[in-house]
C-alpha cells in the first residue's frame, strides 16, 4: 500500500494511493466523490455506460475500512451521481454500507445530493475535524485546513496526443484547501493551477509533481 505524510502546522494526515486521506489520530478515513448510481443515470440517457463501476467502488472502500479499521468513515460530498441513479438496489448496498465498514458512516452533502434521501446517512453540512473543516465544494475556514473534493483534482503530463492524466491530491498553500481526488470508478477530472501542491496517483504510488506551464489547459 502506497501512502505519504501531509503536515499542516504540526497535523499529520496520511494520503493515500488508494485516492483517499487517513487521519490516525481520529481514526477517520476520508474520501470524496463515489458518484454512484452514475452508469444508471448515463444509460436511462442512452448512453451504454458499464454498471460495474459501483462494485469496484464499494469494494475499494471496503478494503480500505477493512484494512485501517476507522471508528469514522467520513464521505465529503457526492456519494451518488443523482435521484435518478438511487435504484432501490442501490438503495439497499447504501443501508448495508456501515455495517459492511464495520463503522460509522458520515455524508457531507454535494451537490449532486441535492433533493435526494437516503434512509440512515443524512446529509451533514461543512463542519470541524480536529484541525481539519471538512466540506464538499471549497470553504474556507479562518485557522483551519479545508479539506475537500468537488473538483475532481488532476495532474496533467506531457503535450498534445502524449498528454496524460492522472488523478491527484492536490493542496493550495494560499487558501489552505487540500483538494482529494475523486474516489469513484467512473469519474473524470480537471486540471489544477500551477501555484498548487500535487501528489499524482499512478498505479496506488504518490508521486510529488512540480507542474511546468507547458502542462496547463
Amino acid at each position: 500500500m502506497f501512502r505519504t505524510s501531509f503536515s499542516w502546522h504540526g497535523e499529520q494526515l496520511e494520503l493515500l494511493g488508494d485516492k483517499a486521506a487517513w487521519d490516525p489520530q481520529r481514526r477517520t478515513l476520508l474520501v470524496a466523490d463515489l458518484h454512484l448510481g452514475k452508469a444508471e443515470v448515463f444509460q436511462a440517457h442512452g448512453i451504454p455506460l458499464p454498471s460495474d463501476g459501483d462494485a469496484a467502488t464499494l469494494n475499494a472502500l471496503m478494503a480500505l475500512a477493512h484494512r485501517f479499521k476507522p471508528l469514522n468513515v467520513v464521505v465529503l460530498g457526492d456519494l451518488i451521481h443523482s435521484r435518478l441513479g438511487l435504484t432501490e438496489e442501490l438503495r439497499a448496498k447504501l443501508n448495508a454500507l456501515p455495517d459492511l465498514l464495520g463503522c460509522r458512516l458520515q455524508l457531507i452533502g454535494g451537490n449532486h445530493e441535492r433533493g435526494s434521501w437516503i434512509e440512515g446517512l443524512p446529509q451533514e453540512a461543512a463542519q470541524q475535524l480536529g484541525p481539519w473543516w471538512l466540506s464538499h465544494e471549497p470553504r474556507s475556514h479562518q485557522g483551519r485546513l479545508n479539506i475537500c473534493g468537488h473538483l475532481h483534482p488532476v495532474g496533467v503530463l506531457g503535450n498534445g496526443t502524449d498528454r496524460v492524466r492522472l488523478p491527484c491530491f492536490s493542496y493550495s498553500d494560499e487558501d489552505q484547501r487540500l483538494i482529494l481526488p475523486s474516489f469513484g470508478h467512473l469519474t473524470g477530472g480537471h486540471p489544477r493551477p500551477l501555484n498548487e501542491h500535487l501528489w499524482l496517483i499512478a498505479d496506488g504510488a504518490l508521486i510529488p509533481w512540480k507542474q511546468e506551464s507547458t502542462a496547463a489547459c
